[in-house]
């Protein structure tokens, strides 16, 4: 039965969670984890210089925060530091058996040294230091045991020993409070101890404050609130929050600037009571801090509220004109429009319509049977209207009354000429609601012939209706006169765009998209760009073309990735005045394309979004000048660490050493009011870079010169009040010195005295060469006349050769004839009877037959034709006879056995027979053809 119950309560719980929801209003929190600082998760103390920098006692160490980066100093004898105070920009700390300070050294890095080891005085053991106070030259550190008074100008100590714990010390109207355990209220005058009230009270009760009341002085304790102690007398404050404070544990506090305080506690995160002790916030986990234990609290110089917890940092934007609410459990969902009554405040979400009572904290509740999409909720003729995805609705308190049940209720509008009648745009065109008497309202129709998605829609005409569709463009509409049907439709000549609008402002009809802002001229029909308040939305900013107006508040209303923007009518003239809010859409989390802004009362207004809504008033919206600071410089060569630069003298830098590192802040800690930067660096850029969030910027391989660095910072639109700068030199490298350029122009001289001498000695080698070419062309033309001339001879030699080898064949060819024709006379002669008649003519014709004249007339002209044939043949074969030679010379000149024979006065058979001889003589083989032979060599 009890896990029944159990169970049952938890279902109850659950139920309950989807349809209310809280709706405490908070200033923006900033949450910065262990991971963000990366340092210990504890944060025992905090202070603040004169530059705004944050300085947070931690157990890794001392963190030091400007507004960009984290920089983490480890505490020096690697212990939890547990206090810290700024004072005269010495950062002064305290931890477990050391106290010192720290000072930023030219570099601008803090260098720590420690008090108490240079002192003659030694701590107690295992004594840890929680307070720093300074007063009048000294500055006093607490411990549990003692009170460390030290000398800021004689640097010399005093101690005041307790001899029961001391758990903090105060500061009170220039007078130094600290309570004793089981003793009582004690302060220092005149350097030692004295009783301040020993009230059982103040004995047994811890005090974790004290703070002056007019005449009077409050007294915190940790679980019982505020006493007053006055002339010794000691009562209860008696205040409304009283009974909160009874049931809570308060482990630090502070008095704020612009009255009440705000508590640490131990479990119950912060909690702010206003000068009379009320109520006024209270945060806890729940509500976006990311701890409920608050170790230290501290109010920065732009009111911040600065929370040092058990596990992080959180910083409380208490003077932002924000104020968040986060719908942490999701019930209300993405809020889509809101509206407000006398009564209520509405917002519709995607998950149905919730409403709480006017200038209210109390929750959210949820209007049953509105689950799903709420598009608009729209106040006409003194009635709510809610438009939704499951048709329209009447909204009466927390009542609601469906009047018709078509699909998808955009918005709605009057019409003039009709009082009676409302028209609403719907995901299929329009339909028109009839007032039926004693404020109630019915669907009449649907206008029929127009069936497009009319989310945007407005008159330009009695009859006439201009809608604009995202995807589609822009249509001029008419309809009857009773609103039943209608009669044409036209697209008009102006481009579509997503998330555009179109709307009614001070009676001016304006379509916005992308490309800008345009009126629309009723008379010739046409969209005119309007270039003032085109310039609101430029392309890189651009985000939607959703426009609202403010009737109300007489504004107009735009939405852009920095921010929104607002134009209202001149005070002094009839030009719009344009305003911005900045506030990107990283920030403000918007659903793109349905932005809703509504007016609640004296310049506030409500924007919803995906996790909840917030609130600006714009009265607030001031955003004072702030100062940016050169926080480091550092230069490097090439592959090598970065080695830093002072930071308040001009330096000159070597060729090698030109790549340079900036790091600047602005102490901005305004949650959603960003901060942008933009430097330039004349010598090489000397235009302004675009505005960036980084915090840091790297010239690498600069050359050398002079340069000037100069950085500025934007926080929301306001220009920083100084431009930090820092000027620095890089040398000429060692080869663009005046001695090295004296040594070039040594180089130069001697490379030009080179390069005259190498021409000389070129151009004379080429004059040599040509020299040389015109004789060797010249001997070659002298070689080539000769040639010819030598042609010309061995023509002539060939000529005569040719004619001495026709008179050597014709002298054959006689020879042979004579001799043939001698053997033929001596052949007949021989035939004839009388032998003794002839024998004389015989021998004369034998002696001519073998007459050697003709064989040396023959030999000398044979020679003439073939020189040195015989010679030649003579030495390859010595063993040839005159004969043989003789039948060589016959052959070289190819003649046959039947030419030979004659020419040897023998017969063929005889001449066959010494062609064999001279075959063996010569030694050839049997296939080769002795003719051949001969004719070869």
């Amino acid at each position: 039965m009890m896990k029944k119950k159990v169970h049952k309560m938890l279902l109850l719980i659950i139920l309950c969670a989807m349809y209310i929801s809280y709706g405490q209003e908070l200033p923006p929190i900033q949450v910065i984890t262990p991971q963000d600082y990366t340092a210990g998760n504890q944060n025992w103390a905090i202070s603040q210089d004169s530059k705004n920098v944050v300085y947070i006692a931690n157990n890794k160490g001392l963190l030091q925060y400007n507004g960009a980066n984290w920089h983490v100093y480890d505490s020096p004898n690697e212990s939890i530091l547990r206090s810290v105070n700024v004072i005269n920009d010495k950062i002064y700390t305290g931890g477990y058996m050391d106290f010192g300070c720290w000072v930023k050294d030219e570099y601008g890095v803090l260098n720590y040294t420690s008090l108490l080891n240079n002192s003659d005085i030694k701590p107690k053991e295992d004594e840890e230091f929680w307070s720093i106070i300074d007063l009048e030259g000294y500055i006093l550190f607490q411990s549990f045991d003692r009170i460390y008074i030290y000398n800021t100008s004689s640097k010399e100590f005093r101690v005041i020993d307790a001899d029961s714990r001391i758990n903090k010390i105060y500061k009170v109207k220039g007078v130094i409070y600290y309570q004793k355990v089981d003793q009582g209220i004690f302060k220092i005058e005149n350097g030692n101890e004295a009783l301040v009230s020993d009230t059982a009270i103040f004995k047994t009760k811890e005090i974790v404050n004290i703070f002056d009341r007019a005449e009077d002085i409050l007294v915190q304790t940790k679980n019982e609130g505020f006493y007053i102690l006055s002339n010794g007398q000691v009562s209860k404050w008696e205040v409304e929050s009283n009974e909160l404070l009874n049931t809570i544990s308060v482990y630090s506090s502070i008095r704020l600037a612009g009255g009440g305080y705000m508590l640490g506690t131990i479990s119950n995160g912060v909690i702010q009571l206003d000068e009379n002790g009320n109520v006024v916030m209270r945060i806890d986990q729940s509500y976006g801090l990311s701890n409920n234990t608050v170790l230290s609290v501290n109010e920065d110089a732009s009111g911040n509220i600065w929370l040092g917890l058990d596990n992080g940092i959180n910083v409380l934007n208490s003077n932002s004109p924000f104020k968040v609410y986060k719908d942490k459990l999701g019930v209300l969902g993405t809020i889509y429009t809101s509206v407000k009554t006398e009564d209520f405040l509405y917002l519709g979400t995607n998950q149905g319509l919730f409403y709480r009572p006017t200038n209210s904290n109390s929750r959210f509740e949820f209007i049953k049977g509105t689950e799903g999409q709420v598009w608009s909720l729209v106040l006409l003729k003194g009635t709510l209207f809610c438009g939704h995805d499951m048709g329209t609705f009447i909204v009466n308190g927390a009542l609601v009354k469906k009047i018709t049940d078509a699909k998808g209720t955009w918005t709605f509008k009057a019409i003039k000429e009709k009082p009676n009648l409302i028209i609403q745009g719907n995901y299929k065109g329009f339909n028109i609601i009839e007032h039926i008497g004693n404020g109630q309202w019915a669907f009449r129709n649907k206008i029929t012939g127009f069936d497009i998605s009319s989310r945007y829609f407005e008159f330009c005409g009695p009859n006439e209706i201009l809608v604009s569709h995202e995807y589609k463009g822009v249509y001029r509409v008419k309809v009857d006169d009773e609103f039943r049907k209608v009669d044409e439709y036209v697209k008009e000549d102006i481009d579509k765009g997503i998330n555009s609008s179109i709307l009614n402002y001070n009676n001016d009809i304006l379509y916005s998209y992308k490309d800008g802002i345009f009126h629309y001229n009723i008379e010739d029909r046409k969209f005119i760009k309007d270039s003032l308040l085109s310039a609101v939305f430029s392309d890189d900013n651009y985000l939607s073309g959703k426009l609202i107006n403010d009737v109300e508040g007489k504004k107009l209303w735009g939405f852009s990735n920095n921010g929104l923007s607002y134009i209202e009518p001149g005070r002094l003239s009839n030009s719009p005045e344009i305003y911005s809010v900045p506030i990107p859409i990283e920030v403000r989390k918007s659903k793109t394309g349905y932005e809703n802004i509504l007016y609640i009362k004296d310049n506030t207004y409500l924007m919803g979004t995906t996790e909840g809504y917030l609130t600006v008033d714009l009265n607030r919206l001031k955003n004072p000048g702030h100062d940016i600071s050169i926080n480091t410089i550092s230069y490097n060569s090439l592959h090598h660490e970065f080695n830093r630069l002072v930071l308040d003298s001009e330096m000159t830098l070597s060729s090698k050493d030109n790549s340079l590192h900036f790091t600047y802040s602005v102490a901005n800690y305004n949650k959603l009011t960003p901060t942008l930067y933009q430097y330039k660096l004349n010598g090489i850029y000397d235009n302004w870079s675009s505005w960036s969030t980084s915090s840091e910027v790297l010239f690498e391989n600069l050359p050398h010169g002079e340069y000037h660095f100069e950085v500025r910072a934007k926080v929301g639109d306001v220009i920083s009040s100084n431009t930090a700068t820092y000027t620095f030199n890089i040398s000429k490298p060692w080869y663009l010195k005046p001695l090295a350029v004296v040594l070039y122009v040594l180089l130069f001289l001697a490379i030009a005295f080179m390069v005259h001498y190498l021409n000389k000695r070129y151009y004379k080698k080429q004059k040599q060469k040509l020299l040389e070419k015109q004789e060797r062309e010249l001997e070659l033309e002298q070689l080539e006349n000769q040639k010819q001339l030598i042609q010309y001879k061995n023509r002539t030699l060939q000529l005569d050769i040719d004619n001495k080898n026709r008179e050597l064949g014709m002298a054959t060819m006689n020879l042979i004839k004579r001799n043939e024709l001698l053997n033929s006379i001596k052949d007949q002669l021989s035939a004839t009877r009388d032998v003794s008649e002839i024998k004389d003519v015989v021998k004369l014709i034998n002696r001519n037959l073998n007459n050697t004249d003709d064989w040396k007339l023959f030999e000398e002209a044979f020679n003439n034709a073939d020189k040195d044939f015989l010679k030649k043949i003579k030495t390859i074969h010595p063993s040839l006879t005159p004969n043989d030679l003789r039948l060589c010379a016959y052959l070289r000149l190819n003649l046959s056995s039947k030419e030979v024979a004659p020419l040897l006065n023998i017969s063929i058979r005889s001449v066959e027979v010494k062609r064999y001889r001279l075959r063996k003589k010569m030694n050839l083989p049997h296939e080769t053809s002795l003719t051949n032979y001969i004719l070869e060599l």
